[in-house]
């Protein structure tokens, strides 16, 4: 992921998934069962789980490039998510949000601000 990259706001799907970083920094931003949303960072090694159903973005807050493998479970939803958004040929923001929603992606919101 290039530095600044990641979905640009909350948004939460039925499987969990599991980071297990590469390279670089990711930030996790998950709700927990209260709805309050934590911010955590994570560098090269390692794991940090999101459960299914729990609003959540991954950014890459960095100045440089970052990576993880990300496991999704169950798998199926995610990889019929990811197929059709390659398969989009200059998609519109309306096409991706019609396409997460036929996927049971569901946004959930701007990022809150945790400053404080």
């Amino acid at each position: 992921m290039e530095p600044g990259g990641g979905p640009p706001v909350m948004h939460r799907h039925p499987p969990g998934e599991l980071y297990h970083v590469l390279e670089g920094q990711f930030a996790f931003y998950v709700a927990d069962e209260g709805g309050t949303v934590r911010r955590t960072t994570a560098t090269a090694g390692e794991v940090v789980p999101i459960p299914g159903g729990r609003s959540h973005t991954i950014r890459n807050e960095s100045d440089a490039v970052a990576s993880a493998l990300v496991v999704h479970a169950p798998g199926e939803p995610m990889e019929r998510f990811a197929r059709a958004a390659a398969a989009l040929d200059a998609p519109t923001m309306a096409d991706v949000l019609e396409l997460a929603t036929r996927h049971g992606v569901e946004m959930t919101g701007p990022i809150p601000s945790l400053a404080g």
